[in-house]
């Protein structure tokens, strides 16, 4: 019912995968002894955009800004070429680390020169101290350098949430999040979400629990389409 740590640590207990979010702190103490953190590159290049906007003479946020720039370049060439994990994992080992030292460099020489509370200042400490989890990618393949695709998803909840403010139960939040995660992954499955619905909630209620594992998008379009 908050921003808490009560239910993330709940929630991702017995958690053993990768968790992708922002340097929000609560995070860190959620998941079991085989939960993998690790950051997102978005998140940290937004702050040094905000420095260069705030003042556009401030070329070590420019130059940082166009080193992460290659990062995501790195990414993209893989996607254009529909690379799989093997390969995007033997691209970014080849390229990506070279871009890392370089920008590590960078950011640990803006930190030196700039005022703690400025906006680099800010940016380059945050970046730093997230270093390892931002750099989890060159060990995960699977793993994107951006939580971005998530948190879009997540953005008409976000956008309608001042609507619902008044409306409904406490139990309607988790009931929305199983809902929305079903429709977002029929999108990111590219799956239409009205054919699946109509095939998989007629009888839904006589099915067997041990069934529904095999009633999930993933699972639904391997053996439908």
């Amino acid at each position: 019912m908050g921003r808490g740590c009560e239910g993330p640590m709940r929630f991702l207990e017995h958690f053993a995968g990768i968790l992708q979010a922002d340097a929000y702190a609560p995070y860190d103490r959620v998941g079991g002894p085989k939960m993998v953190h690790a950051a997102c590159w978005a998140h940290s290049r937004r702050r040094f955009v905000e420095a260069t906007k705030l003042n556009q003479q401030d070329i070590a946020s420019a130059r940082i800004v166009a080193q992460m720039a290659k990062l995501f370049a790195i990414d993209a060439q893989a996607r254009d070429e529909n690379m799989d994990h093997a390969a995007r994992h033997t691209l970014r080992m080849e390229r990506a680390r070279l871009v890392l030292a370089e920008l590590k460099a960078q950011i640990e020489s803006a930190s030196r020169t700039a005022l703690p509370s400025s906006p680099l200042g800010k940016a380059s400490s945050y970046t730093l101290r997230l270093w390892d989890k931002l750099t989890r990618f060159l060990d995960y393949p699977e793993l994107e350098l951006s939580n971005n695709l998530a948190e879009n998803s997540m953005r008409p909840v976000a956008i309608g949430r001042r609507n619902w403010t008044h409306i409904g139960h406490e139990k309607a939040g988790p009931r929305v999040a199983a809902i929305l995660s079903i429709v977002e992954t029929c999108r990111r499955l590219k799956i239409p979400i009205r054919d699946y619905l109509a095939a998989v909630l007629p009888g839904l209620a006589n099915l067997s629990i041990q069934r529904l594992p095999q009633l999930t998008p993933t699972a639904w379009a391997a053996n439908n389409l």
